[in-house]
């Protein structure tokens, strides 16, 4: 079955444009799911809006938004007020900019969407401007009304077609410097740093999705299977205790049994004197 739009309008580069349609890169559907059931009856319960005060239920039709100006005081604003203080979406994606596509951090990042043509006779500029930032290394800064908001989106080549992920705003991020505030003022030394190293370059791989397991995911399948086959569930027995008590004998466990080699073989070696690597950068010069 054809994957569904979330999306459809014109990306605009310029005065080159192409019909495109938005699809949802990432979905959450295929979680497993649990509904809140009444435990003497074992039927479904369905959540209702009641007033704070009255404690009466409130009626889909009797309900607004509202904004808390002070402690229990809110101003009522109709649907009408604010579809009309929404800016009118012209279904354009209108790059604003092209940037290196190593320029713009993750943390603005929000959601990932698949970007590709939407009618055939879009394909040809589609696929211009796919190539050409593919090969410059650039992505393109568009704006557009997604779903009833003015977005910023960040759109860059992706195999055969374009990746657009919606931006935050620059208000909706942290400061890293309140998260980092506090962090005591440590340093690794060298043969720390060396035995590290050692663990990234054993460790070295490609990185592949697939091999990703959601476990939590699957406990819950498992304990599902389990309650309606009436089998009880052994929960697994949480991993023992790290056994070293400092972090150089952590590192050296981590690293191998040639650690030692290594850590003998440096100690070994002549050390340069200033002297010798003064000479060195000006034989080199």
């Amino acid at each position: 079955m054809a994957a569904r739009a979330n999306w459809k309008g014109v990306l605009k580069a310029g005065e080159v444009s192409c019909p495109v349609a938005l699809y949802t890169a990432a979905s959450t559907a295929e979680r497993i799911a649990f509904h809140i059931l009444n435990r003497k009856t074992g039927h479904r319960v369905h959540r209702e809006f009641v007033d704070a005060e009255t404690g009466e239920r409130v009626e889909a039709k009797e309900q607004v938004k509202g904004y808390e100006t002070g402690p229990g005081d809110y101003i009522a604003f109709e649907p009408e007020e604010i579809a009309k203080a929404v800016p009118e979406a012209d279904k354009t994606l209108d790059v604003e900019a092209f940037v290196p596509c190593d320029q713009v951090d993750d943390v603005y990042f929000d959601r990932p969407y698949y970007l590709a043509p939407s009618a055939p006779a879009g394909a040809e500029a589609f696929a211009l401007i796919r190539d050409v930032m593919a090969s410059a290394n650039v992505a393109a800064v568009a704006r557009t009304v997604l779903f009833r908001r003015v977005r910023s989106v960040l759109i860059r080549a992706h195999g055969e077609g374009l990746i657009a992920h919606t931006l935050n705003f620059d208000y909706e991020v942290r400061s890293a410097e309140e998260a980092f505030s506090g962090l005591p003022d440590a340093k690794a030394d060298d043969e720390m740093l060396d035995l590290a190293l050692h663990i990234i370059k054993k460790k070295a791989g490609r990185f592949d999705p697939t091999t990703f397991d959601d476990r939590y995911d699957a406990a819950l399948v498992e304990l599902v299977k389990a309650k309606m086959e009436g089998r009880k569930i052994t929960p697994p027995k949480p991993p023992a205790p790290t056994k070293p008590s400092d972090l150089m004998e952590a590192l050296r466990q981590s690293a191998g049994g040639d650690s030692e080699a290594r850590t003998e073989k440096r100690n070994a070696a002549p050390r340069k004197t200033a002297k010798s690597k003064t000479t060195k950068r000006r034989n080199t010069a």
